[in-house]
């Protein structure tokens, strides 16, 4: 698994009080995850994912690689792949700037820090997937609720990157926020900004959200 330094400049964006004290304890949380629990957890993932209704028939998925403690959905990738999926890796847009790009990604991929210190592969155009041609996406959490509620890193690039789904929800692919159980919390505030998900996966529970009667 890899392990890296959160990069703190989504730490400089403006929130809540509530929020980052929020954040930071949940954080701090996941990061005192044994090895043994960290894998336990992403197996129980990968079960609940392989399963899932939004993704036994994706074949474009975009995933992350586990930092800061998140849950792993590495495991799911290598079980889904039998299915013939194609995945994906988030990239900075190098013209775009706050938003993302998404490359094929597999385990010959060869990976590169980013400007955050986050590994991502080389961005190449013709290898790169609209955001919008993606089947689902599954992104990590640092808080959520069981009413769509979700608690980020605070930069926005998944908000940015998936803003078009406000006006085009047809378009949209599933966003699917994946966190470990204890992160679900009684009450987030959905603010402005939030591109509302369709679901939240852990290692525990599978939790389901109606975007709109147009989704």
């Amino acid at each position: 698994m890899t392990h890296l330094t959160t990069p703190q400049p989504f730490d400089d964006h403006p929130d809540k009080p509530n929020r980052a004290q929020l954040r930071k304890s949940l954080r701090r949380q996941r990061r005192s995850l044994t090895a043994n629990a960290q894998r336990d957890a992403a197996n129980n993932l990968a079960l609940n994912l392989l399963t899932h209704p939004d993704l036994i028939r994706a074949k474009h998925i975009a995933i992350y690689l586990p930092n800061d403690g998140e849950i792993d959905p590495r495991i799911f990738m290598q079980m889904a792949h039998r299915r013939q999926g194609q995945f994906y890796l988030p990239v900075l847009h190098p013209i775009h700037d706050g938003k993302l790009s998404f490359m094929r990604f597999d385990e010959q991929t060869k990976l590169f820090p980013n400007r955050f210190g986050i590994p991502e592969p080389t961005f190449q155009p013709q290898m790169t997937r609209p955001a919008w041609a993606l089947d689902a996406v599954l992104f990590p959490l640092v808080g959520f609720d069981a009413k769509g509620g979700r608690l980020g890193m605070g930069g926005g690039f998944y908000d940015r990157t998936f803003a078009f789904s406000r006006l085009r929800p047809a378009m949209a692919p599933k966003l699917i926020g994946l966190a470990h159980e204890f992160q679900r919390v009684d009450r987030l505030p959905i603010e402005p900004w939030d591109i509302p998900l369709h679901g939240v996966v852990t290692d525990q529970q599978r939790y389901r959200f109606r975007r709109s009667s147009t989704d």
